[in-house]
């Protein structure tokens, strides 16, 4: 008897242990979408007179230039793909 109550228990730690594996890997995936994201709308905030959005005053958008450099590189490499991000979403989110 305790040999099945062993068992039982291990096919229980066994499952929860691979559903905690598959909502980790899903979370980073939301995760690391939601960064990219982030960075393209900080560049916008800074660059948004390139876009007709206003922009910060000039002074703040030039001290914050050397730590764009990053941003800057995604934003072109973005701008190449040209991706739909509500289609990129709803891919993420298994929408049909």
């Amino acid at each position: 008897m305790l040999e099945i109550v062993k068992r039982v228990f291990e096919i229980i730690k066994n499952f929860f242990s691979v559903m905690d594996r598959a909502h980790r890997s899903r979370v980073t995936e939301l995760t690391a979408y939601e960064e990219r994201e982030l960075e393209n709308i900080f560049v916008l905030l800074l660059l948004g007179s390139l876009a007709g959005i206003p922009s910060p005053p000039a002074f703040i958008a030039v001290e914050l230039f050397p730590y764009m450099e990053h941003e800057l590189k995604v934003l072109e490499a973005r701008s190449k793909e040209a991706s739909d991000a509500l289609s990129e979403l709803a891919g993420l989110l298994d929408m049909d």
